[in-house]
């Protein structure tokens, strides 16, 4: 499972038009599932990002976590994550999970953060969708279950 957290002011999901979900201050995840993960990739990754500490303290450290803070996640799905484009031009997504597996696992890895009670929101899976956001900082983090980077 790979995820890229950019750390928000304000993000929201449309689709044809329509505001599907938004969020104020948090975080805006982007996340890709491989064709082998299961529900230890969900609680490492939903555990990493509801616990970094990527939030600045009142001394404008980044010290605090969106547990500490309070804020928000907004979660969309991204099979392109797992996008190897290594080879040729074009790229390949053969590890990617299929789609009625990843979406599965995307919506238990929204209810994950849910059980940390992390006001969460999503996206449309398989849809094509506007993100928007306001980006805090810039603050962007990638993690990956596999400690890739």
């Amino acid at each position: 499972m790979r995820a890229v957290i950019q750390r928000a002011k304000s993000a929201s999901v449309k689709v044809d038009g329509e505001l599907v979900s938004e969020i104020g201050a948090g975080l805006l995840i982007f996340l890709g599932i491989a064709h082998d993960d299961s529900q230890a990739e969900i609680d490492y990754i939903a555990n990493k990002v509801s616990n970094l500490r990527i939030f600045e303290d009142a001394d404008g450290k980044m010290n605090c976590s969106l547990l500490e803070t309070g804020g928000s996640a907004l979660v969309v799905s991204q099979f392109t994550l797992y996008g190897d484009c290594r080879k040729g031009r074009r790229p390949s997504f053969i590890n990617a999970a299929r789609p009625e597996v990843a979406n599965a696992l995307y919506e238990k890895f929204i209810a994950a953060l849910k059980q940390q009670n992390i006001e969460t929101y999503g996206g449309t899976f398989q849809a094509m969708m506007d993100v928007e956001l306001i980006n805090d900082g810039p603050v962007t983090i990638l993690l990956d279950s596999d400690k890739q980077f």
